[in-house]
């Protein structure tokens, strides 16, 4: 008798991946934000830690203690009429190295009418030779607003580690009134590295982030770009269909954070999440 011992790993290997789920929704009650439907599932948990005057904050946590290959998590959250949300994350997500299938992450946000979505997590550290598929997909009303970013720091400087090598996918579609206003798929993969080294890339940077927020327009533009010269990293921002965008790039996290900090507290009056300030 001939046992198939591929076929038994390849079986055990799935068998422990970490996957999870959330999906959630909140509604305006007498003028105040409440959470309405909630399940979760696996090891991706959502906790609300305190009444606020009339918004709502959500905070995610990994219990499988970060990302590995294989692994899949899946989140869906949806905005009521005149609501407000910040969503964040309780520390930054780690996405270790792998001989596997590449991690996947989805992420589905919708905002209905005069709603107010902010999903600002806390940055993903990529290991060496990490792979991960992340999609976010965006379905906003056209009087929603949206305050959304998202940092990538590829390694761990500040312990003399880098991402050389791995698989990084990153897809977003954004959607306004049910039109299809900006789509972006950016890949990196094979030699991360002495990609991120190049001078049109990132010019030996460590860490990008991307900052997304509706409405936006050229006074916005305007006003974050009076404040250019604090800037520790290189930062550019346009507007563009009606919402406005900026682009990160530093040599290290900390830096392109107090970048975007300082670009998220101009675009929004609303204080930030205090994971952020920690």
């Amino acid at each position: 008798m001939r046992i198939d011992t591929t076929s038994a790993a390849s079986k055990i290997f799935a068998a422990n991946r970490a996957q999870g789920s959330v999906t959630f929704d909140v509604h305006l009650l007498d003028g105040v934000t409440r959470r309405r439907q909630l399940h979760e599932s696996g090891s991706l948990r959502v906790r609300f830690p305190s009444p606020e005057a009339e918004g709502l904050s959500a905070v995610f946590v990994n219990t499988a203690g970060g990302i590995a290959g294989g692994d899949r998590f899946d989140i869906a959250i949806a905005t009521g009429e005149g609501s407000r949300l910040t969503v964040t994350t309780a520390a930054a997500e780690k996405v270790y190295r792998t001989k596997a299938p590449a991690a996947r992450l989805n992420i589905g946000l919708k905002a209905a009418a005069g709603s107010h979505l902010a999903w600002l997590p806390q940055e993903t550290i990529l290991f060496d030779r990490a792979r991960i598929l992340r999609r976010i997909d965006l379905d906003l009303a056209d009087s929603a607003s949206l305050l959304l970013c998202e940092i990538v720091v590829f390694g761990r400087s500040a312990m003399g580690e880098r991402m050389l090598h791995g698989e990084f996918v990153d897809r977003w579609r954004v959607r306004r009134g049910g039109r299809l206003v900006f789509a972006e798929t950016v890949r990196l993969d094979g030699d991360i590295g002495g990609k991120l080294s190049k001078p049109a890339v990132a010019k030996g940077a460590v860490a990008i982030g991307t900052a997304l927020i509706v409405p936006g327009d050229e006074a916005l533009v305007e006003r974050i770009r009076e404040v250019s010269k604090s800037f520790g990293g290189e930062v550019g921002i346009s507007a563009w269909n009606g919402f406005a965008m900026a682009r990160f790039c530093a040599q290290d996290a900390a830096r392109l954070r107090a970048d975007m900090m300082t670009v998220l507290g101009r675009a929004s009056s609303s204080a930030l999440p205090r994971l952020w300030l920690n």
